[in-house]
């Protein structure tokens, strides 16, 4: 009974902000899988290729050092927007579209570059987490009510 009221008491703003702090928290899992498996010996060389392939290819080339320090910021402002995120601002939720898009695609990457390869890729062992977190962020948008700026200035 206590487990049935508190769920029904659950708002959805809060389930999209819960959502949004497990996608960081998956992001975090899944860029400390990549560093421990080096992600930049298969995914720099592999840019490399393409690039002599395809002149015009938008994706750079990383130091390590460069390459986690962009992704440790990434997290941490995720996380700091959060707020935002447990009121369901305007402005988080659009980020939100993209993001869980964006990180269901790098999941989904992973596993399909490891079918192809026919090896593990770096960072395919934490892909299910990052898709589930990128699913969970995507199906509570639907749930979130609108809410207007001056609404949200109230609360």
């Amino acid at each position: 009974m206590l487990l049935g009221s508190l769920s029904l008491s659950v708002k959805p703003q809060r389930g999209f902000g819960a959502a949004w702090v497990a996608l960081a928290l998956a992001l975090a899992v899944h860029i400390t899988d990549e560093a421990a498996n080096d992600f930049l010996s298969v995914y720099n060389p592999t840019v490399r290729a393409i690039r002599a392939r395809i002149w015009f290819f938008p994706m750079p080339t990383f130091t390590f050092e460069v390459w986690i320090t962009g992704l440790i910021v990434a997290v941490l402002l995720l996380l700091a927007l959060s707020p935002l995120a447990f009121r369901a601002s305007k402005g988080s939720r659009r980020v939100a579209y993209v993001l869980a898009a964006l990180m269901f695609f790098n999941g989904t990457g992973h596993i399909v570059g490891s079918l192809c390869m026919r090896d593990w890729m770096p960072g395919v062992y934490s892909s299910p987490i990052l898709i589930a977190a990128s699913v969970w962020l995507w199906l509570s948008l639907g749930r979130v009510t609108p809410r207007t700026d001056a609404e949200l200035r109230r609360r």
